[in-house]
């Protein structure tokens, strides 16, 4: 009974007058974010944190969830319509959604993409809603050697993230590592590489790191693209929808793909890529019609939108549980739910109950938000994919200054910001991967908190991390990685 009244209390937090708002905006925002080529997910998701910085935890995650799972969806608008990825997550998508288009049936691609993707997303709310509370029971009895066997294993996604290029993706993270080291010694209290500089007392804000790697980078390379000349031409849309049979015939692909991008999504260090051409080369090799993959096929859309959908729900799971995120936007949110005062693990489940019932009840709220905007806004998909990078980009840097210096009200975090738009921008042209670095710094307090605190307990004896079987487990799949 005490866990129904709990779950009850959440789902009503979610379903608020202020939190479906925060939802709705988030998914309309996201879904833009999403198809603007030039707007990434992460991008949209870290600058709302500043916006949801003063919000109830439930409102706030009801915006960040709602952009998360609008952006993701997003993606494939751009990806059927022009034949570009609007986000990483639309790459698979990109293999058949141009050919329809081509055939006059963008219409048909679009309602397919949008409707996988709400299944994707439904299938693996259930997921999280049975198995986090489960993971979390088991993570009860972890102690310092295991968290930072879990934060090991959570750095190992840094192989993922640098897609071909890994030297400079360790590099990237080492740095990450470095400057997450910057302000207090957890242990001692000691200053550390402050260089006597009291802004740098209490470390680098997330925040202004944040919107300055993945918002500023962005926009300067955007500015780049403006300033040569490389534009997207409105399209449009065909009339004719989809039909029934073609949601009947993709029953059982729409359930595989979608467990498909679940389980990737649960296990760190795995993209959203990789689920969805996993998903995309599952249902082409139990398709009754495998020539007819890589024309326009409305099957494809379908594995690929339902898969990298349900990513976003698996990716929750670890990111709750045990506070390792699994890409790049679930290690924002681990900034968000710090930012919000909560210490994502175990313990979530048992000191803050209504706040994580509320947050799955948001989860699939911002699932049904897309469902019912995205089927409006294909309609006039053609027309956002149009707007103007001169006109976008200063709104994105004036809501980059705001939200840099909201948190903490200093100018001092607007140089941070500018510092990392400018070495964003860096990275971005010398092909080193950013998203290794924000995830070294997030990663990088908690494996050293607990590394250094197991040494304490063992008295510097290292066989703590080899002893406890779920540390040595957790190390040895971190080394397979």
């Amino acid at each position: 009974g005490f866990m129904l009244a709990n779950i009850l209390d959440g789902i009503m937090n979610a379903i608020s007058m202020g939190s479906l708002l925060a939802n709705l905006m988030g998914v309309t925002l996201g879904i833009i974010f999403g198809a603007l080529p030039g707007l990434t997910a992460a991008m949209g998701v870290a600058l709302l944190i500043p916006l949801t910085f003063g919000m109830p935890a439930v409102e706030a995650f009801s915006a960040l969830l709602g952009m998360y799972v609008g952006a993701i969806y997003g993606g494939c608008i751009t990806a059927i319509l022009v034949g570009t990825p609007g986000t990483v997550s639309a790459a698979a998508t990109m293999l058949e959604g141009p050919a329809l288009t081509a055939r006059g049936e963008s219409r048909r691609a679009l309602d397919m993409a949008t409707i996988a993707s709400f299944v994707g997303g439904i299938v693996s709310a259930l997921a999280l809603i049975f198995i986090a509370p489960m993971l979390a029971r088991a993570a009860m009895c972890f102690g310092a050697p295991e968290y930072f066997a879990v934060a090991v294993f959570g750095l190992t996604v840094v192989a993922s993230l640098s897609s071909g290029h890994l030297v400079k993706g360790l590099i990237s993270a080492l740095a990450g590592l470095f400057l997450a080291t910057i302000g207090l010694d957890p242990v001692t209290g000691d200053m550390r590489n402050t260089f006597d500089n009291p802004n740098l007392f209490n470390g680098l804000s997330l925040v202004p790191v944040l919107v300055g790697l993945f918002a500023v980078s962005q926009v300067l390379v955007t500015v780049e693209d403006v300033v040569r000349g490389v534009s997207l031409k409105e399209s449009t849309v065909s009339k004719r929808g989809i039909s029934l049979k073609d949601l009947t015939g993709n029953v059982v692909n729409f359930i595989r793909s979608s467990v498909i991008g679940t389980l990737i999504g649960i296990i760190p260090a795995t993209g959203v890529s990789a689920a969805s051409f996993l998903a995309y080369s599952e249902a082409k090799r139990f398709s009754k019609t495998p020539e007819m993959y890589g024309k326009g096929c409305v099957e494809g859309i379908a594995a690929t939108e339902s898969s990298n959908n349900a990513v976003c729900g698996g990716a929750l799971i670890p990111l709750l549980t045990l506070g390792v995120p699994g890409d790049i936007i679930t290690a924002i949110m681990l900034g968000a739910l710090m930012i919000q005062g909560l210490t994502p693990g175990p313990l979530l489940f048992v000191e803050h109950p209504v706040t994580v019932y509320g947050i799955f009840a948001a989860f699939i709220i911002a699932n049904i938000m897309m469902l019912v905007c995205g089927l409006i806004a294909v309609r006039g998909a053609g027309k956002i994919i149009a707007i103007p990078g001169a006109v976008l980009m200063p709104i994105v840097i004036t809501l980059c200054v705001v939200g840099g210096y909201a948190v903490n009200n200093s100018t001092f975090d607007l140089l941070v910001v500018a510092i990392f738009g400018t070495v964003g921008y860096l990275m971005i042209k010398c092909d080193f991967p950013q998203p290794p670095l924000l995830l070294a710094m997030i990663l990088e307090p908690i494996a050293e908190a607990n590394f250094r605190r197991a040494l304490t307990i063992s008295q510097n004896d290292y066989s703590i991390f080899y002893t406890s079987p779920v540390a040595c487990i957790i190390l040895l799949v971190s080394l397979l990685v």
